[in-house]
């Protein structure tokens, strides 16, 4: 897929707004504490989950610049962590947003980081679960989700069930 296709490049950054709303669920109203959980001792922790979100995000973006680099930072507080994320997150669709020209196969972008990210969104909504702090469940077809919006603060649900 070529991203110098203004379709194309819409349709991939609201694969990203999608990813910033499901975070945002996933993430939003988790107590402090929830950042250390360990479902077992060889898990990761939530806040190591979404210190590797930020990093795919970083290493997304390095990607698309055609300058590719990872890495790996320790994981900070849970507060911290969050922002992190959501601030590479925007970076990344900023650039996207840019017009500038991606260097890279956006099929590769799509299935490494952006679909690892959606996989540890749904690892840390199941330990909330696990850890006694559960999100809703909720028809995602149903959502309010638009190209750019891709923070923390994301729209209200339109349909939740439990």
């Amino acid at each position: 897929m070529n991203l110098s296709n203004e379709p194309a490049r819409l349709l991939f950054r609201h694969t990203l707004a999608t990813v910033a709303y499901r975070a945002g669920k996933a993430l939003r109203g988790a107590p402090e504490s929830f950042g250390l959980f360990k479902a077992c001792e060889s898990a990761r922790t939530p806040a190591q989950l979404v210190a590797h979100l930020a990093d795919l995000y970083d290493w997304a973006l390095s990607k698309a610049r055609g300058a590719e680099r990872w890495d790996a930072a320790p994981a900070l507080a849970w507060e911290t962590e969050v922002a992190r994320f959501f601030a590479s997150l925007k970076a990344f669709d900023d650039y996207l947003a840019s017009g500038e020209p991606v260097h890279c196969e956006i099929e590769g972008l799509l299935q490494g980081p952006v679909a690892d990210s959606l996989t540890h969104i749904g690892q840390i909504a199941l330990l909330r679960r696990l850890a006694g702090c559960p999100i809703r469940g909720e028809n995602y077809a149903k959502a309010d989700i638009s190209v750019g919006c891709v923070g923390l603060d994301q729209p209200p649900p339109r349909r939740e069930f439990d």
